[in-house]
């Protein structure tokens, strides 16, 4: 005999940057075929099998196109992609193009329990990927001054300085911010719920600049998965603080460009249900990266990640107890 069926409603966890039923049902719902969209600022979303791939050549032309029409060039990039960052300095070595007009920076670095900015030595550090994988890796004569691929240290640490940086060098902000949504919806070490990104309207929240702030869970949980923290859920080698840029410098960029392709060799992703929510959901500071929809850019999901997904609660309602 069929036993009856039996829900079990509960609220998610507090700390985790979305809530609403509504939301949540709706972007886990989203169909492959209306994922691509174009919004009213300029954004999009694009669909393809490697967006990595995408990305480096994005870099690379921009890089191209200020060494030949003597142009200057800012941009802010995410951390850790050493493999990233070896292909474009093997491509920039090989066209022998100049980096002269250039200007790096590295959106993040890690930060003690103090606020002390880790130094360049630290092998897992962020500034310390940054430039030797990328910076080190460019031919002496086609690279500039080490001083324009830009770092967090403990002088620039201050909030809005680094920032102020930014706008100074990319005349007002970035050229182009590269970045992937992480666990908690942040970009960089923008986290949802932290006290030091507090605001009271999107509107004030989008001018608040770089500053030393504190990870949250999600974050902290999400880098134990990479390599450098031992790629094995070893949270207690991850950092507790770490110094950010804000998202005034997301939205002073005159472009956005994202990558959505985290997932493991079967296909599982921490990355699948957070892309959805940022590309899908509210702009709101309850999902930080979601404020690059504010503004012209492109964000290109993989197919891993673009793939249907489900849980007991949604999809499964049929099973019999």
């Amino acid at each position: 005999m069929r036993k009856n069926n039996y829900e079990f409603n509960f609220q998610p966890a507090s700390w985790l940057p979305t809530r609403e039923p509504e939301v949540l049902d709706f972007v886990r719902n989203i169909k492959r075929e209306d994922m691509e969209y174009t919004n009213e600022n300029g954004y999009s979303v694009k669909v393809v099998l490697d967006p990595t791939q995408v990305m480096v050549q994005d870099i690379f032309h921009r890089i191209y196109l200020s060494d030949v029409m003597d142009t200057h060039f800012t941009a802010i990039f995410p951390n850790q992609w050493p493999a990233t960052y070896q292909a474009i300095a093997e491509m920039i070595n090989r066209y022998n193009v100049s980096c002269r007009n250039v200007d790096m920076f590295a959106m993040d670095e890690w930060a003690d329990e103090d606020g002390n900015v880790a130094p360049l030595t630290y092998g897992a550090g962020l500034g310390y990927s940054f430039r030797t994988h990328f910076y080190g890796k460019i031919r002496e004569d086609l690279r500039p001054d080490v001083e324009h691929w830009h770092v967090f240290t403990n002088e620039n640490k201050g909030d809005n300085v680094y920032s102020s940086i930014i706008e100074e060098v990319g005349g007002g902000g970035a050229d182009v911010v590269y970045s992937a949504t992480g666990w908690p919806g942040h970009t960089a070490f923008i986290d949802p719920g932290v006290a030091e990104f507090h605001a009271d309207t999107l509107e004030e929240f989008c001018k608040l600049g770089s500053r030393v702030t504190t990870e949250s869970p999600l974050t902290i949980c999400e880098n134990s998965l990479f390599a450098p923290m031992g790629a094995s859920g070893d949270v207690w080698a991850v950092p507790p603080r770490a110094a950010t840029i804000g998202p005034r410098d997301i939205v002073n960029a005159r472009e956005r460009f994202e990558v959505h392709n985290f997932t493991n060799p079967g296909g599982d992703s921490w990355q699948r249900m957070i892309s959805r929510i940022e590309l899908y959901g509210p702009i709101s500071m309850e999902c930080p990266a979601s404020i690059m929809r504010l503004g012209k850019g492109v964000c290109y999901v993989s197919e891993a990640i673009a793939k249907p997904f489900g849980s007991w609660e949604n999809g499964r309602k049929d099973w019999r107890l």
